[in-house]
């Protein structure tokens, strides 16, 4: 069986992700508690130049992968995402990770040619109050959020909340589900996700520990190789973090995507719920 057939049956079989994702970047305007890759303003971007992310996406479909996500750091900083989210909607649909908060002006008119295109808005959300939401990631994060869904709604894009928690009383998981639905995201569209301890969580003191078994097979690109998982390509004081590296090697992607699917025919204990992790 070649290459193609075996990932189409791991996908189908769900012992393997459809959905490829592409670490953009890892400079953010923000610097939340619990950051797996310690991003903040003055971090290192490590971007994935356009020419890469696009390579990846359309070879992914090629290899019979179903979908995109993309993450960072923070994608809509990078002057030429727009263009890469124009370019890899026409061979896959996406889901890109953002904080929310840099959608105004410029930025939300380039977006907007983009409306109605099969690009999916993850925008992050902890809190139903203010003050605790920006606590952990920001000042104005809350507001700017608050503001930026109904409009990004409004212009046609569908809106995904990923709240990421530590814990949550019930009346705080009831006053966030009535917040989120006021807005016009879906119930089903709204993610509640654990804490993972890596990266930034690690120095806080923050989240579980995640190690491969606990993770599901997510094929990952960043500008330092190929990995297991989304939340593998993390940095610690500013140093990558290399215990879920698969290789460092990511083209041509057939590589990477066979060194994955080897392990886990080999390893098959290792298949996990797709949905088990939140990061989707």
């Amino acid at each position: 069986m070649n290459l193609s057939n075996r990932i189409t049956s791991a996908i189908t079989e769900q012992r393997l992700s459809g959905r490829i994702w592409l670490y953009s970047n890892y400079h953010c305007n923000l610097a939340c508690r619990y950051c797996l890759t310690e991003s903040a303003p003055n971090t290192p971007q490590r971007a994935l130049p356009p020419i890469k992310m696009i390579a990846v996406a359309k070879q992914a479909k090629e290899l019979g992968f179903t979908g995109i996500g993309i993450t960072g750091g923070e994608p809509f900083m990078l002057p030429y995402i727009i263009d890469v989210l124009d370019e890899i909607s026409h061979a896959l649909p996406i889901t890109i990770l953002t904080n929310g908060t840099l959608f105004q002006g410029k930025r939300l008119a380039q977006l907007t040619k983009l409306a109605n295109r099969n690009i999916r808005l993850q925008i992050s959300l902890d809190r139903p109050d203010p003050i605790k939401n920006d606590e952990m990631r920001g000042p104005e994060n809350f507001a700017k959020v608050i503001q930026a869904v109904p409009l990004l709604i409004d212009k046609g894009f569908q809106v995904r909340i990923a709240t990421t928690v530590k814990d949550q009383t019930p009346e705080e998981k009831q006053q966030l589900k009535k917040l989120i639905t006021e807005l016009g995201v879906p119930s089903q569209d709204h993610l509640i996700r654990k804490v993972v301890n890596r990266g930034r969580a690690i120095t806080e003191n923050l989240g579980e520990h995640a190690p491969l078994e606990k993770l599901a097979p997510e094929l990952t690109i960043s500008v330092d190789g190929a990995f297991w998982s989304p939340f593998a390509p993390t940095y610690l004081n500013n140093r990558l973090q290399t215990d879920l590296l698969l290789c460092r090697r990511t083209t041509p992607l057939a590589h990477p995507a066979k060194l994955l699917l080897d392990y886990i025919e080999q390893n098959p204990q290792s298949e996990k719920d797709q949905d088990a992790t939140g990061f989707v």
